[in-house]
């Protein structure tokens, strides 16, 4: 039985932290995860994802810092006895100390096909870019961020309506049915580690709510990709009165070359956006704030300013 401990902190993590558990391959010695963070509106103190998936039995460990006195006394002491450790979607780049520590180092669960998209928002990023296809790639961590060499990639196309949680929920339940098979071959020494192609790498950087402002000075179709990729994180959105407007759904719709980017219009009953080269966007469904989700349409109905 392999011997391991993982590192991760949201959903993207938890089929693979299930696949594992289940698996009489291995014993997860214990789970590393982010504190508890407050959440919402009223700031509720709530569990990450995998300290709640986590089965009975396994300690639990959430070191605000990993050098934390406690944590690093357990780990340096245990983390010999492992064969590798495993980390997914854990929030933070592991000091090259606890990278030492395993006898076969790091194993990794990535959102993306490496080189393509490094970094902490690859599923947003691929849809974006209107990618044709991502995936999951299971890597060995080095000293760089998702720098290290390929143990497997899965591909999986992108859909024309995907959106970034949906891309999210599949690729992690692939990682979650790859990994312990793939692992378990490393370990075995059945697979051989390759390096990157590291002059192909593109790089993508942690998102925050004001990434979802849509610039009109792009074009509609970049607009349209991007409320597809930021739904649900971190969302689009454009501002009316000095009051944000959730857009939930759009398209890049016909175009009109009379209105120049930012002008705000209505066409057929639908609130309209004119954006880059007299491309339009489409508003289908938006959110003004304090109120429910409602189409375009009903926005309009509701005498709400456009």
């Amino acid at each position: 039985m392999f011997k391991i401990i993982f590192f991760g902190t949201s959903e993207f993590a938890v089929p693979s932290l299930k696949a594992l558990a289940d698996d009489g391959r291995f014993e997860i010695l214990g789970t590393v995860t982010q504190p508890d963070r407050p959440v919402g509106r009223h700031a509720v103190l709530t569990p990450p994802a995998v300290k709640a998936a986590t089965p009975d039995g396994i300690p639990v460990f959430q070191p605000e810092k990993l050098k934390d006195e406690s944590f690093k006394s357990w780990i340096s002491d245990i983390g010999p006895s492992c064969d590798a450790f495993v980390i997914v979607s854990y929030g933070k780049i592991l000091p090259q100390w606890l990278l030492d520590l395993p006898k076969k180092g790091i194993v990794n669960v990535h959102g993306s096909l490496l080189p393509r998209w490094r970094g902490a928002s690859p599923i947003q990023s691929a849809i974006a870019a209107n990618d044709p296809v991502s995936g999951v790639t299971i890597m060995l961590i080095d000293a760089e961020m998702d720098h290290g060499p390929i143990l497997s990639q899965i591909e999986e196309p992108i859909l024309p309506d995907d959106t970034g949680g949906e891309l999210h929920d599949r690729l992690a339940t692939i990682g979650g049915e790859t990994l312990p098979d793939v692992l378990a071959d490393y370990l075995d020494g059945k697979i051989q580690p390759r390096a990157q192609k590291h002059e192909d790498a593109t790089n993508c950087r942690t998102l925050t709510r004001d990434d979802g402002k849509l610039d009109p000075n792009k074009t509609a179709e970049d607009l349209e990709q991007l409320v597809f990729a930021y739904n649900p994180w971190p969302g689009t959105w454009i501002e009316i009165g000095g009051k944000r407007i959730k857009i939930l759904a759009a398209m890049d719709g016909d175009a009109d070359k009379t209105r120049k980017p930012g002008d705000r219009f209505v066409r057929d009953g639908i609130p309209c956006l004119a954006c880059a080269d007299g491309t339009v966007l489409e508003i289908k469904r938006l959110q003004p704030e304090g109120r429910n989700a409602m189409s375009g349409q009903e926005y309009l109905r509701g005498k709400y300013s456009w």
